[in-house]
């Protein structure tokens, strides 16, 4: 459906409650998922178990997050509305169940059955509400927003990244103020908040008429059929670069208080995290909204590549995280990495099912962008569990860092060597990049317009 024609059909005065605020309600919802280093060590001394212990519900949640989205994008393509009921009641239920689990774990300490029933409902419940609510709105988007796919997906997706900076300070409250046992509490009564939320989101989603006619016409294709019609490898290193990017991102993120700490600005660690988050979200929006400007949506992520692989060097070079404390020009070093690696990570997710609608049309994109966030699935394991696996073999924790009246313990060599590993991946992904992505049918018609005009 063109831009005219929605306007005539009177739809442009509808996108934004039929698609954009649903959108927002749904992301700024599910994206709270990221709130998890919050909260988890006041988890963890409440049920009696060690914070490593724990973490693994945040991993299971991203893994769960993608594998849903890879294997329900079918009925993300069918039924929005059925797509966007499923997210809100699994994200609702997974949250009011891990605050019974925290519950049960005060009351009964050690107990395995509550670390269980918390990865259970917070890993893979809540994950099924994850994947099916990020997917729901996006397709729904690009079709409103047909002239700024970007804009609109970004939006949506900043949404997500957002909820982080949105979200932390209210949880740091009520754990405050909601007195013995405020953990699991806080868990109960955002769910209700959040079930609200989605609820109403599921009730404004809608598609715009008239699109189940080309849908149709791309009906007999499955979805395998779709990503053949260009070489394999051209999915692959979209795939490929996907994870990689998430993976990056995820190993700095996980480590990011710690580095904060380590370079002497530990009483500003929430400050840091919140403009991160900041940082997160408007990488979502702004590269995706850039990205509509240009040829080939591919050139986003060259850029974020080289831009991580560049800062990166210099904190290697710099030994910035090692020597920041006390050294000015090192710690702006250190907080700019933190920042463009956090807006890279969210670029990188905004772009994806623009990217993929280039290369492969809007008749499967939910099915597609679905298997392809299977990626942040993987990355969801290894990206966290690879930083800590460094951290814990590489360096010593030697360090003594004084936060108010708390001492801890932090490992700088670590830190680094983490840096090490990264850069390695993101220039395997620049590399992927550049050989395996293929221009878009949009990018090959400009330049062989371009090279008419020339001759």
């Amino acid at each position: 459906m063109s831009s005219n024609e929605q306007t005539k059909g009177g739809w442009r005065t509808n996108k934004w409650i039929r698609a954009a605020i649903p959108a927002l309600l749904l992301h700024c919802s599910i994206g709270t998922v990221y709130c998890w280093s919050i909260f988890s060590q006041e988890i963890a001394d409440y049920i009696g178990f060690s914070k490593s212990a724990t973490e693994w519900a945040f991993s299971f949640a991203i893994f769960f997050l993608g594998m849903s989205a890879a294997f329900l994008g079918n009925v993300v393509e069918k039924d929005i509305h059925k797509s966007s009921l499923i997210a809100a009641i699994c994200f609702a239920l997974g949250m009011a169940g891990t605050g019974f689990f925290i519950y049960y774990g005060g009351a009964h300490p050690h107990n395995k059955l509550s670390l269980i029933g918390i990865y259970l409902c917070y890993g893979f419940i809540m994950g099924i509400g994850l994947g099916t609510g990020y997917l729901s709105p996006v397709k729904t988007l690009m079709l409103w927003f047909q002239d700024r796919k970007g804009l609109a997906t970004g939006l949506a997706v900043a949404g997500f990244g957002a909820a982080k900076a949105i979200a932390s300070p209210i949880m740091e409250s009520m754990l405050k103020n909601l007195g013995d046992g405020g953990i699991y509490k806080m868990f109960l009564i955002l769910a209700a908040v959040y079930f609200v939320m989605m609820f109403v989101g599921h009730l404004l989603l809608k598609k715009p008429e008239g699109w189940h006619e080309p849908q149709k016409k791309e009906k007999g294709q499955g979805i395998m059929d779709v990503i053949k019609t260009k070489p394999i490898t051209n999915y692959v290193g979209i795939w490929l670069m996907f994870y990689i990017n998430i993976t990056c991102g995820l190993a700095l993120i996980s480590q990011e208080k710690m580095i904060v700490k380590c370079i002497g600005l530990g009483a500003s660690a929430a400050l840091v995290s919140t403009v991160s988050a900041i940082f997160n979200a408007g990488g979502r929006l702004g590269f995706s909204a850039w990205a509509d400007t240009m040829k080939d949506r591919n050139t986003i992520y060259k850029m974020i590549f080289v831009l991580s692989i560049a800062i990166t060097g210099v904190v290697i070079v710099t030994n910035g995280i090692k020597n920041g404390e006390g050294n000015t020009a090192l710690v702006i070093m250190v907080l700019a990495l933190i920042m463009i690696v956090n807006a890279g990570y969210g670029g990188g997710f905004s772009n994806v099912p623009t990217l993929l609608s280039d290369h492969y049309g809007m008749g499967s994109i939910s099915a597609i962008h679905g298997i392809t966030l299977s990626a942040w699935a993987f990355a969801g394991l290894t990206g966290n569990q690879m930083a800590t696996w460094i951290v814990n073999h590489y360096g010593k924790f030697d360090k003594e860092v004084k936060v108010g009246k708390e001492t801890f313990m932090v490992n700088p060599v670590g830190y680094q060597t983490v840096l090490y590993v990264t850069i390695a991946l993101y220039i395997v992904a620049l590399l992927l990049c550049l050989l395996l992505v293929r221009p878009t049918d949009k990018a090959l018609e400009a330049k062989a317009a371009k090279k008419a005009a020339k001759n």
